[in-house]
C-alpha cells in the first residue's frame, strides 16, 4: 500500500499517538508499523470507493517526474475548480499513483 497518507494531518497525529504509546511500552514497534500499514490499506480502499467528486486544475507546470509507476508535478498559479466552486494556489505539488481497479463481481 502507498504511504502517501500518512503525510496528512490525520496521518501525522496517528503517527504522533503511536510512537508515544511505543515510548510508553503501552504497544511494541512491531505492532506500531502494523497498525500504520493498515491505515495505508484503509485510506486507499476508503478514497477509492467513496470519493466521487472530480476536480478540475489548470496551472503551469514548472518540473515534472515519472519514477516508479508514480507522478510528481510541481505547478505555479493553479486554478482548482469542482461543480460548484474554485481557488487559486500559487504554489502545488501534485503526486499521483497508479491505483488497481477491483473487479465487481
Amino acid at each position: 500500500a502507498w504511504q502517501f497518507y500518512r503525510n496528512t494531518t490525520l496521518g501525522q497525529c496517528l503517527e504522533d499517538s503511536l510512537d508515544e504509546m511505543v515510548q510508553t511500552q503501552q504497544i511494541t514497534a512491531a505492532a506500531k508499523q502494523q497498525v500504520l500499514l493498515q491505515f495505508d490499506k484503509a485510506m486507499s480502499y476508503s478514497l477509492a470507493q467513496r470519493a466521487r467528486n472530480k476536480v478540475n486544475f489548470k496551472g503551469k507546470i514548472k518540473t515534472y517526474r515519472y519514477c516508479d509507476n508514480v507522478w510528481t508535478f510541481l505547478m505555479t498559479n493553479t486554478e482548482f475548480r469542482d461543480s460548484t466552486e474554485g481557488f487559486h494556489a500559487d504554489k502545488v505539488k501534485i503526486v499521483a499513483c497508479e491505483g488497481n481497479k477491483q473487479d465487481k463481481t
